[in-house]
């Protein structure tokens, strides 16, 4: 068995600190016990049955090292899926595939490494909502994240969820409302973290329904989902791969999902929109950008890999053990998604007056 190892660069500063991690607003951190399973199944990829015939070289692409940028800390979901991907692009085009954690400010630091990089398709961004977030979230960002960025292909999807204690009196949204609205400014929401999806929904949810609640922000989801599990907090909003573990133990009770749909991962759980409040329907998602300017066939062929990847049987299944939904979109679809979601988080982030700092 032919085993390929991923190169790993640790992040440093310009002066060669290590730059200290930042909570992700996206996609969240994996369960341990999960990511212990990802790196046993790594080690079985290699160039066994599975192997399909992968798209050639583009005009000579890649001719040296391709550098995975992933704006977190290692061993969050993230980097995990960057491993993957590295583990595969470096099995089908022969060239080392370096994976480098680059967090800070919300994701903006690892952004900007990918921004300032060449344009020839060796050095890209694995990241995730908080891509169109930032810009509304963080002043002088000093990106565009649609114009100055050439989309790859979505990864995965992932989903927020409306969790509880199981104690908690309130059973379904309608009985949260209607708790809320008999005891206001009573009430308190978390979520995992200021200027965060989960922050963004909660007050998304204020407003639709009109209720007086107060909240609790958490540095990250893992407290969150433990202050839950522990009636600290009632109920709160939380990443789904982070929640997913203790709603299936019986320590959370999942009352609904945002989305266009339920979810594969738990799809006996309603989404918001069968509650009756629409416009929580976008998911949060994991995609492969590389900055504005590299050549077309050079994306065209990133994104053809990236797709014939995420659409392998066995990858499929890491993705799904890893509580993410594979998708492996093509760059036009995921290019036309960028801009979709940036106008929705913009507009949506600007009348809730929220902020990262």
């Amino acid at each position: 068995m032919t085993r390929f190892p991923i190169l790993f660069r640790p992040s440093r500063s310009p002066g060669g600190r290590a730059l200290r991690p930042a909570p992700d607003r996206g996609l969240p951190r994996a369960r341990r016990p999960v990511l212990a399973g990802l790196a046993v199944a790594l080690g079985l990829f290699g160039s066994g049955a599975w192997a399909q015939a992968a798209p050639g070289k583009v005009d000579g692409f890649p001719n040296k090292p391709i550098t995975l940028v992933v704006p977190s800390t290692a061993g969050n979901v993230n980097d995990a899926v960057a491993r993957i991907l590295g583990q595969e692009l470096q099995a089908a085009w022969g060239q080392p595939v370096i994976v480098e954690n680059r967090p800070g400010a919300g994701a903006v630091t690892g952004t900007k490494v990918v921004l300032g990089a060449p344009k020839d398709g060796h050095t890209l961004l694995l990241t995730f909502t908080a891509h169109v977030q930032n810009p509304s979230l963080i002043k002088n960002t000093g990106y565009d994240p649609v114009k100055d960025f050439a989309a790859v292909s979505e990864v995965a999807l992932s989903s927020v969820m409306l969790v509880a204690h199981p104690q908690f009196e309130a059973k379904t949204v309608a009985d949260i409302v209607k708790l809320a609205k008999a005891k206001p400014g009573e009430l308190a929401y978390g979520s995992y973290g200021t200027g965060t999806t989960g922050h963004i929904l909660g007050e998304q949810f204020k407003r639709a329904a009109g209720l007086d609640l107060m909240h609790v922000a958490y540095k990250g989801g893992a407290p969150l989902v433990n202050d839950l599990a522990a009636g600290h907090v009632k109920f709160g909003w939380a990443p789904v791969g982070t929640a997913i573990a203790l709603v299936k133990a019986g320590k959370l009770r999942p009352v609904a999902f945002a989305g266009e749909k339920r979810s594969a991962l738990l799809p006996e759980v309603p989404t918001l929109a069968e509650a009756g409040y629409k416009g929580f329907e976008p998911d949060a998602w994991m995609g492969l950008l590389a900055p504005a300017g590299v050549p077309a066939e050079r994306i065209n062929a990133l994104s053809a890999q990236i797709q014939r990847i995420v659409h392998k049987p066995e990858v499929a299944q890491r993705m799904r053990e890893l509580n993410l939904v594979p998708v492996g979109s093509t760059a036009p679809a995921f290019q036309a998604k960028l801009a979709s979601d940036l106008a929705h988080w913009t507009g949506l982030i600007r009348e809730l007056n929220i902020t990262a700092e």
